[in-house]
């Protein structure tokens, strides 16, 4: 019997070896993360309903992710022989895939809590999981308890926790897990562009544009576009006015909307025969992602806005216009199933399953960074990072609120005032737009966000520009800010006034202190599309990520803005400067010079 027993346990630590997964421990938890408090604008509803089911995602660590990020800066930077050379789809798979144990343990994982993950849908990569579960299987896996919480101003309610866990196992294989401590969703942090009641419009500017029908007629656009913006002013401030595009069956450029904010193919047409009447019949495409809608009786006011001015920009450069649904609104009483509700992921996740994308893409929404926990913005962050590696050109605003708004507390417990940067502005991987207004000369908005990251450390393509800025500042603000965090906005364009067909009337489209700068992102992406536009007619690669040739053979391609602050959290913020500054980065964009240097 002794003999029996000893060569049955043998055979069993045969088997544990053997088979390492059998022998793992899914109940050793460490904190993957936590707050210390609610977040803010955010307050406790109740217990989340334990049979209410979602869709979790388990992102796993990218195994070759710094050869991605050495990929992207190298085909982005025109002084490396690779400039231009684009990755495909299926490379930048090949380079963010997961490795086999991190796959082979995170279901084991899953296994043991009893899910079944032939029915779970993957990335084309394989780095993202994404499954259905209830709350009581999510706290159980996590380690943690899920509430409903209400944001107090737009009345949503979303189901997180405050902290979760995951055994210590897979800390090293798992990158993040939503929903869980992400608490923004695009209504609580919506851009809030809005009609400006009593501003002055115009029905058209029929005088001014018949002038850019002459090449090289008018240098600069009239005092009128201090307070009323249309395409013709953005044309002739931006000189942009005298370029054909050539290249229409190769280039697009992509404007993402959500929200339910439909862009009116209507409006457009009156919009173009109110301000580029060249443009006529000329239309945009809309692409439905994640459930999205287009209804064309409600025209959305920052759909329309971006549409008409990328459109004003770049016709006939074909335009998409992806309508990206968000989860229907919970309802604290009901069981009914939902989506996430998580911003960027489903779109960001549906462009980088296409085999072919828009060169230029454009997008406002954002938060400020200290209430978007650190694994899930470093996924979100290095997701953009592929688009860049694809070759495209990502723009964001730089947000809306100068250095902060309100008290401008750390939520880590401490209550330290300090600046708050926005995300994704703050990420390395994208291209932050800044708001001027203004003409002859522009000068900064007041409220044009910029700052520096506290979770992304400053790239080394910034570190000249950036560490001029710092010794000219001296001690002004000093500990308010990070000084060795990736710093933003990298350009800037106009942000007020814009002259917008809104159900067929022209409105003043525009923002105060309290709301976001407008446009600017969409502006500048109308100039990089036409950029790419002419790269592609002469046979070369488009742009794609743009940081690495802004700051070195690009930098003169800009309009330095030399006044205006960002005031925030009780101080003056940030002052425009000769060079790049934290206000307006290293400027406006000059078609004619950066076509030029790119050329």
């Amino acid at each position: 019997m002794f003999w029996s027993t000893s060569v049955l346990l043998l055979g069993l630590a045969h088997f544990a070896v053997s088979n390492p997964l059998v022998s793992k421990r899914w109940d050793d938890f460490e904190v993957k993360h936590a707050w210390a408090e609610v977040p803010r604008g955010w307050e406790l509803h109740g217990p989340a309903p334990s049979d209410y089911t979602f869709d979790m995602r388990i992102g796993l660590k990218q195994d070759k992710f710094d050869e991605l990020v050495t990929a992207l800066y190298e085909v982005s930077d025109p002084a490396h022989e690779r400039y231009g050379q684009h990755l495909s789809k299926e490379q930048v798979a090949t380079l963010v895939a997961p490795h086999p144990d991190s796959v082979n343990l995170v279901e084991a994982w899953l296994l043991a809590h009893g899910l079944d993950t032939t029915s779970s849908s993957r990335s084309p990569a394989g780095d993202f999981i994404t499954l259905r579960v209830s709350v009581a299987q999510a706290e159980k896996m996590l380690g943690t308890k899920y509430q409903t919480f209400r944001h107090g101003k737009s009345d949503d309610y979303v189901i997180r926790t405050m902290n979760y866990s995951l055994p210590s196992i897979l800390h090293e294989h798992v990158a993040v897990v939503a929903p869980t401590t992400y608490f923004g969703t695009m209504k609580s942090m919506k851009a809030t562009s809005f009609i400006q009641e009593g501003a002055p419009t115009i029905e058209n500017d029929a005088d001014f544009a018949h002038l850019l029908k002459d090449p090289g007629s008018l240098a600069t656009p009239p005092s009128s576009c201090n307070t009323v913006i249309t395409p013709s002013c953005l044309r002739t401030l931006y000189n942009t006015a005298n370029y054909t595009p050539k290249a229409t069956s190769q280039n697009k450029i992509g404007i993402a909307g959500y929200l339910e904010e439909f862009a009116n193919h209507a409006d457009l047409q009156t919009f173009f025969s109110r301000f580029r009447t060249d443009g006529a019949g000329q239309d945009f495409t809309t692409v439905r992602v994640n459930g999205g809608g287009d209804d064309q009786t409600d025209p959305g006011v920052e759909a329309n806005l971006d549409i008409q001015y990328t459109e004003g920009l770049t016709v006939p450069t074909p335009n998409v216009y992806f309508s990206t649904g968000g989860s229907p609104p919970f309802n604290p009483d009901s069981n009914t199933p939902t989506n996430t509700n998580e911003p960027y992921l489903d779109w960001l996740n549906f462009i980088l399953n296409q085999t072919s994308i828009p060169q230029t893409f454009t997008t406002s929404y954002g938060d400020d960074e200290q209430t978007v926990p650190l694994d899930y913005a470093t996924t979100v962050c290095n997701l953009f990072a592929q688009l860049g590696a694809r070759g495209s050109s990502i723009l964001f605003s730089s947000g809306d609120d100068g250095v902060g708004a309100g008290d401008c507390l750390t939520n880590d417990g401490k209550r330290t005032k300090h600046f708050q940067p926005n995300f994704p502005a703050s990420c390395p991987f994208v291209t932050t737009v800044g708001g001027t207004i203004r003409v002859n000369p522009e000068v900064a908005v007041s409220f044009s966000g910029g700052g520096f990251s506290n979770y992304f450390a400053r790239p080394s393509f910034q570190n000249t520009a950036v560490s001029t800025f710092l010794t000219k500042l001296g001690t002004t603000n000093a500990g308010l800010f990070n000084t060795t965090g990736r710093a933003y906005p990298d350009v800037a364009a106009q942000g007020q006034g814009f002259q917008v067909v809104i159900g067929g009337r022209v409105a003043s489209v525009g923002g105060t202190s309290a709301s976001s700068p407008v446009c600017p992102y969409a502006t500048f992406a109308g100039v990089i599309a036409l950029l790419n536009d002419f790269r592609l007619s002469e046979g070369k690669a488009p742009l794609g990520f743009l940081n690495p040739l802004i700051y070195s053979t690009g930098a003169t391609g800009f309009n330095d803005i030399t006044s205006g602050d960002n005031p925030g959290c009780g101080t003056n913020g940030f002052t425009a400067g000769t060079g790049w500054d934290p206000v307006t980065g290293l400027g406006t964009p000059d078609f004619l010079k950066l076509q030029s240097l790119i050329g």
